[in-house]
């Protein structure tokens, strides 16, 4: 089956807690904000919290069975949340699973046009990873850190990972990057630079570097995400969303014609 789905974007971390989906919803929502037809497809099926972050959400079969995803600030979405009897059921699957959910977020949810296509993906570089890596076409791979060794020593395995299956990586995220002061200063309590060394080592983008922000934190709990708004930090998000347009477009001119195969 061919599909055409525009530009398919993972967001990826080498472990979790970084925020990694906070970030991949907030890139939706400011490439949605530019007026691009945007899809966000939760693919961390052990931890799914895209619909939390996005306030909940309900599909609806079409005329075809196929799954009609909801719309929040501009943005498809899709989660195994959403079909969970509870949402404090845990997801025990093996590999095979997992894959078969994984590609039926494709092929069974009616996506209509879409522009780019993020997805959540689950931290690590484990079965997940690879299966979307041969499953469809992707453009490149968005990698989000903490400035600490403890988290930038797993992302340098992940994008050792994503070279050996010929993934691009299109820059680096630096979520929570310090703690803002009265005085403007910055208290790096993860350290800092971590994410400007990483980007350097292996000759990516540094996109952008995100505070640590109660305003992120409280969007997300309440379902409103931070880059619906104006603030400084949502500011950043829409700064992160021009910079991979605009990093998509030089690559999609110098490689016309790309297109999804499922």
């Amino acid at each position: 089956m061919t599909t055409s789905l525009g530009q398919i974007v993972p967001v990826i971390s080498g472990k979790g807690g970084v925020g990694k989906s906070t970030v991949a919803v907030n890139l939706a929502v400011s490439l949605a904000r530019t007026g691009a037809k945007v899809g966000l497809i939760d693919s961390d099926f052990y931890g799914p919290s895209i619909p939390t972050l996005f306030g909940g959400g309900q599909v609806v079969p079409d005329h075809e069975e196929r799954l009609i995803p909801p719309v929040k600030y501009g943005v498809k979405y899709i989660s195994l949340g959403f079909f969970l009897r509870h949402p404090d059921d845990a997801v025990i699957w093996r590999g095979p699973m997992f894959n078969k959910a994984l590609n039926q977020m494709f092929e069974d949810v009616n996506w209509g046009a879409i522009d780019y296509m993020i997805i959540d993906m689950p931290p690590g570089t484990g079965d997940a990873q690879l299966s979307l890596s041969q499953m469809v076409k992707l453009s490149g791979a968005v990698v989000v850190t903490t400035p600490q060794e403890v988290a930038l020593a797993d992302v340098r395995k992940s994008i050792n990972m994503l070279k050996k299956v010929n993934v691009d990586v299109l820059g680096i995220v630096e979520n929570m990057s310090g703690l803002p002061m009265p005085d403007g200063s910055m208290m790096p309590i993860f350290g800092s630079g971590g994410g400007e060394r990483t980007a350097k080592e292996f000759g990516v983008p540094l996109l952008t570097q995100v505070p640590i922000d109660v305003s992120v934190r409280e969007g997300g709990d309440a379902g409103t995400p931070v880059a619906c708004g104006e603030s400084p930090t949502a500011q950043l998000f829409h700064s992160l969303a021009a910079q991979l347009v605009s990093i998509l477009d030089a690559r999609r001119q110098a490689q016309p014609g790309l297109k999804i195969v499922n």
